[in-house]
């Protein structure tokens, strides 16, 4: 078996006790008998808990960078990408994130480098959305309802009605095209297809 594709299984093993039992129960014991490797095939890969942790962190800013790259490079611009995904994907991806925010109040589970990574999920879409945006007051406003959607899902809380909220995401959007600086791939003006969000 590659390292990669078992890496890739302790990653999966960890997200998967996060998921169903939580941040408490994750033990470099518990990971390994999920994953199907021996403790020290484990700590070959991840010396500790946090070092585990880290590298799921890392796998999801990989995933982060590729979201980013299409915010920029695809017609259809940073404020569209992010609010189309201001609601998690999958009710999984919504309970792995609720359990990576738990796990960075521990210290024991998380360094100072995977908080870092953490923040930069957030703050690089604050960055690219004041990039987009002649409006420095709009691109936070957009910002702070496209977090507040995701956080307040992950969270559980009750979510807006879905034609309201298509009815946010479309004044929004409005708005973002007036105040678009001016680049050649900007997108015509027009909502996104907000589904049944």
């Amino acid at each position: 078996m590659s390292t990669g594709t078992t890496r890739d299984r302790i990653l999966d093993a960890l997200e998967g006790i996060l998921i169903d039992e939580g941040v408490s129960t994750v033990t470099l014991e518990s990971v390994a008998a999920a994953a199907g490797v021996s403790k020290g095939g484990l700590l070959y890969h991840f010396p500790s808990k946090a070092e585990m942790m880290a590298g799921l962190i890392r796998r999801l800013a990989d995933r982060a960078e590729e979201e980013f790259r299409e915010a920029e490079e695809s017609g259809e611009g940073v404020v569209r990408t992010f609010l189309r995904t201001s609601l998690p994907a999958s009710k999984h991806e919504a309970e792995l994130y609720w359990s990576i925010i738990a796990a960075l109040r521990s210290k024991e589970s998380m360094t100072d480098e995977t908080r870092d990574l953490v923040r930069y999920f957030f703050e690089e879409w604050a960055r690219l959305l004041h990039e987009e945006l002649d409006d420095p007051v709009l691109a936070e406003t957009i910002r702070l309802v496209g977090d507040g959607l995701y956080l307040s899902s992950i969270a559980g809380l009750a979510q807006p009605d879905p034609d309201t909220l298509r009815q946010v995401m479309d004044r929004l959007i409005a708005q973002a095209d007036r105040a678009r600086r001016a680049a050649p791939n900007a997108p015509e003006a027009g909502g996104p297809d907000t589904g049944d969000r």
